[in-house]
């Protein structure tokens, strides 16, 4: 893990962040935290280094983007190949997001988006000729999130 441990004054950047990390400036945080904001600028790069802080992206609703569908697929791997596929898994047109499961049958969930059921097919096929099992498959109909709650205790 990180260096140094994690306190409440990197919680409440964390919360911030997660909250709006387009629009809030190492200053405004400062001040949220009672903090400088060059104290909030060394954090940053602390948790970053440390990698706390993995990036900065943008939350897409990709309905409104213009697609429509989220499919969950849930799947099955051998064990000592399902980290080492992720990556591959990636690489495949339509897939968002993997997340490697411990402990069920079904070790991996793939999210994939598409615009048609033809978008998503061709994605469980091309996990089956990974050598992956698809267990099950959701559909989305929304997705929401919210800053983690814990983070917000300063």
């Amino acid at each position: 893990m990180a260096d140094s441990e994690i306190d409440d004054v990197d919680r409440a950047i964390l919360h911030a962040l997660q909250e709006d990390a387009r629009n809030m400036s190492s200053g405004d945080i400062a001040e949220r935290t009672g903090t400088s904001d060059s104290t909030v600028r060394k954090r940053l790069q602390r948790l970053e280094s440390d990698g706390i802080i993995k990036g900065y992206s943008a939350e897409v609703d990709y309905q409104a983007s213009g697609y429509p569908l989220r499919m969950l697929l849930f799947c099955t791997a051998s064990i000592p190949e399902r980290g080492e596929l992720i990556p591959e898994i990636l690489e495949i047109d339509g897939v968002v997001s993997v997340q490697e499961l411990v402990t069920g049958e079904q070790n991996l969930l793939v999210t994939v988006v598409g615009q048609t059921d033809d978008d998503i097919t061709p994605v469980a096929q091309e996990l089956l000729e990974m050598g992956l099992t698809v267990a099950d498959e959701v559909l989305v109909r929304s997705h929401e999130t919210k800053p983690f709650g814990e983070f917000d205790s300063a």
